[in-house]
């Protein structure tokens, strides 16, 4: 079967008004609980979609770490790629894609850099090898092979032997602060059904819905 013959159909309840929450972060943690119930492999994945220096766009997974009011959280090195296009145009937009549910959400906005106390906070609860790999790591940079990354993962384990490792002062968090959120639900023949929170001036919510 060639890709353009490929088709599945989405026979799936469909979505209205009446079933979404009055916010858009409310409705999330909604579909996200069904994500993780329906045992969806990382439900806190989400594209970051960025506007890269040369104009274009340019995206990557990664997973989201808090959702809240505020908006959508994740961590990276400042000086990574998306790190360096966030300080250049801090404007983001990240898409989640619960593809055995027939889901995907999208949301847009402008991006904050994540308080020092609560970056701090994230770093001390992750894994220790993964608390080594953000000081090893100097991400995006081009390196000649494997073993460079092994020999400065085995320095900064002599480094921080016996103690606790402290996060990186190139490392914390970028929150997304959305001024839009949509819901997009698969339905049959491609009639899918999009709902749209949209911000309003003084902060509030409107929802629309999009023809698919």
């Amino acid at each position: 079967m060639g890709i353009a013959d490929r088709r599945v159909e989405y026979e799936t309840h469909g979505l209205d008004l009446a079933d979404l929450a009055v916010d858009p972060i409310a409705q999330w943690h909604r579909w996200y609980d069904d994500a993780v119930a329906a045992e969806v492999v990382e439900p806190n994945a989400m594209v970051v979609s960025t506007i890269g220096t040369d104009g274009l766009p340019d995206a990557r997974w990664v997973l989201v770490r808090a959702v809240d009011d505020l908006g959508f959280a994740f961590y990276t090195n400042f000086a990574s790629v998306k790190g360096r296009q966030l300080a250049a145009a801090p404007r983001a937009a990240v898409t989640f894609g619960w593809l055995e549910l027939h889901r995907q959400v999208r949301a847009r906005g402008w991006v904050q850099p994540v308080e020092d106390a609560e970056a701090d906070a994230y770093f001390a609860s992750r894994p220790r090898g993964s608390q080594i790999g953000a000081w090893a790591s100097a991400q995006s940079a081009e390196i000649a092979d494997r073993s460079v990354l092994e020999a400065q993962v085995a320095e900064v384990e002599r480094r921080f032997a016996g103690t606790e490792v402290a996060r990186p002062a190139g490392w914390g968090g970028y929150r997304v602060v959305p001024d839009a959120v949509e819901f997009w639900q698969g339905r049959p023949s491609r009639l899918h059904d999009r709902l749209c929170y949209r911000r309003g001036p003084s902060g509030g919510w409107t929802v629309v819905r999009l023809s698919p």
